[in-house]
């Protein structure tokens, strides 16, 4: 049941990041050969500026491995994985760089880097996932948010969650997002609070809590993708059969619905954590070089609109 099309990487995505400035990238140990493979492709393809924070001796041997001429990059050498991801944070910190690339670590090595204070990367909201899919041949594109940070979020952390999510789809041009909150059922059921935060969320969003969107929930999953599944059911709102975002209840259904669109549809994953100062280029430890080249092309977008966003802020104020 496997899917045996080739992933690709969204040529839209890929076009409109090339037209950008290189994003200088600090790439948190890259010392095996995915890891540095990626920054390799991605630096390739003109999206990123590497800043390479690992061992020296381990980088230019995989670089030999890839051919890859390392003498007009930089590198930091560091050889413990912790001092690696702080390493990182201090250049992101600093301002020498504009995004971090997971490398060859632990994911919450890197988080706990992120979010010491004396970096300055901890922002106002929650740190969250989102992964953003594509299918081979298509621009159409779904957003999965939280399927890798937080496992078991609050209405609280949802409010973060939903918060950033739409920011990045602000970024790729949508105006008004369209996001799914969902449970199990469309019915506010006790017995299932996910239904209670998703009506929760859908009030707050209501009244502007939550960014410039469409949000309704509950939503079960066939109604938010489906327009006859929502039609049967006699389901209407902007939103169902339509979705852009789906926000899940927790991390284990956002890591299965993510890993089945991987696995059974060639979908590409996208991932980037978003919440604090800098955008961070986080996927799966599986994912292809097409996935991770997609990651620095959706952060070098999201860079520049934050930019462009900060330029206007300025100008009006």
């Amino acid at each position: 049941m496997l899917s045996t099309i080739p992933p690709e990487c969204p040529a839209f995505l890929l076009d409109r990041a090339k037209a950008l400035p290189r994003v200088v990238t600090a790439v948190v140990n890259p010392v095996n050969l995915l890891s540095l493979s990626g920054a390799k492709r991605a630096c390739d393809e003109g999206l990123i500026e590497p800043v390479l924070v690992g061992d020296q001796g381990r980088i230019r041997a995989v670089a030999d491995v890839l051919d890859w001429d390392l003498h007009d990059l930089r590198i930091q050498h560091v050889s413990d994985e912790a001092q690696c991801a702080e390493a990182a944070c201090m250049l992101a910190g600093a301002g020498t760089a504009q995004a971090l690339m997971k490398g060859h670590l632990h994911t919450d090595v890197l988080l706990r880097a992120v979010l010491k204070h004396e970096f300055g990367l901890r922002a106002a909201n929650r740190l969250s996932h989102v992964f953003h899919m594509t299918l081979p041949g298509s621009e159409k594109a779904l957003s999965i948010t939280d399927a890798v940070i937080n496992v078991q979020p609050t209405i609280v952390d949802k409010i973060h969650i939903a918060r950033n999510a739409i920011e990045l789809m602000h970024a790729l041009g949508y105006e008004k997002p369209r996001m799914a909150v969902l449970s199990g059922s469309e019915e506010v059921t006790r017995s299932m609070p996910s239904s209670q935060d998703a009506a929760e969320l859908a009030k707050l969003a209501a009244i502007g809590a939550l960014g410039h969107a469409s949000v309704e929930g509950p939503l079960a999953f066939d109604n938010a993708v489906s327009l006859e599944a929502a039609r049967i059911k006699g389901i209407g709102g902007e939103v169902a059969g339509n979705a852009d975002i789906l926000l899940v209840p927790n991390l284990e259904a956002g890591n299965f619905l993510f890993k089945q669109m991987v696995h059974f549809m060639s979908a590409t994953a996208a991932g980037l954590v978003l919440g604090a100062r800098v955008p961070i280029i986080l996927t799966s430890r599986a994912d292809p070089l097409e996935a991770r080249v997609a990651s620095c092309a959706l952060a070098s977008i999201f860079i520049d609109y934050r930019r462009q966003l900060h330029s206007q802020l300025l100008a009006a104020g």
